[in-house]
């Protein structure tokens, strides 16, 4: 009788290493952007998103953006003075632990700052995050931004969205075809840590809490070697969806 293909033993060592071989790339391209770029940002990440952290590369197309391997860049830049590519990029190595990236870039420091200051866009929460706001429902019927604006602006919330309401805890019913409430319902109170129904609910009206911020840790100038402290401590966590894996950089 043949042997089952199924039953067939695949040796690891013929397996692909194409882990081992996105390290070495990423280390060789971290490398060379350092004898390329006159300035290096070490950057953290609040409330990861990959959306926004690929609008940041694409905005900044004359930069080059690092992410998601801190044990790889740090042996990139040197882990002591004598396996630096360029004076005192070790120095940098401190910073790398969290949720944090590299970004190589032509623009000077007060540059840098202006834009991310200004980058802060709104997704929403994460369960296990913490409510940045207070969220009621109001009494009566129920609307789709749920009180948020005011009812003339507003439609009632679909029928047939009122069974799920009741499954998130929601005292909802039904009159007339109208979903209702007797009493106010607290979907969250600022402070606390939200479940997985609180943030179906927030998301179902619509309430966007969790602010995408990229803070720039400190950065390294080519011409001086010198490295500028910017901000002290670790990222901030929020919900990161990056593979561990998985590098964010320009390459197509």
């Amino acid at each position: 009788m043949p042997r089952s293909k199924r039953a067939k033993v695949v040796h690891l060592s013929k397996v692909t290493k194409k882990g081992k071989e996105l390290t070495l790339k990423t280390f060789a391209n971290i490398q060379e952007c350092v004898s390329k770029y006159p300035y290096l940002f070490v950057f953290s990440v609040d409330n990861m998103r990959n959306t926004y952290l690929k609008d940041v590369r694409t905005q900044l197309a004359d930069s080059r953006l690092f992410f998601g391997k801190t044990k790889v860049m740090a042996a990139a830049l040197g882990r002591s003075a004598t396996e630096e590519p360029a004076p005192n990029t070790s120095l940098l190595a401190p910073y790398l632990a969290g949720t944090i990236g590299l970004i190589f870039t032509p623009r000077t420091p007060l540059e840098m700052q202006k834009y991310f200051s200004s980058f802060h866009p709104l997704d929403y929460a994460r369960a296990g995050t913490v409510a940045r706001r207070t969220f009621v429902l109001p009494p009566g019927t129920v609307y789709s931004r749920g009180g948020e604006i005011p009812s003339e602006e507003d439609v009632p919330l679909a029928h047939s969205i009122e069974p799920t309401l009741r499954k998130l805890g929601v005292p909802s019913r039904l009159v007339k075809g109208k979903i209702e409430l007797e009493g106010e319902y607290v979907v969250c109170q600022e402070g606390e840590v939200l479940g997985s129904g609180q943030t179906t609910l927030l998301k179902m009206f619509g309430i966007a809490t969790a602010e995408f911020g990229v803070e720039l840790k400190a950065f390294w100038e080519k011409k001086t070697g010198g490295v500028v402290v910017l901000a002290e401590g670790e990222a901030g966590g929020g919900g990161m969806d990056v593979d561990a894996g998985e590098e964010l950089d320009d390459e197509e």
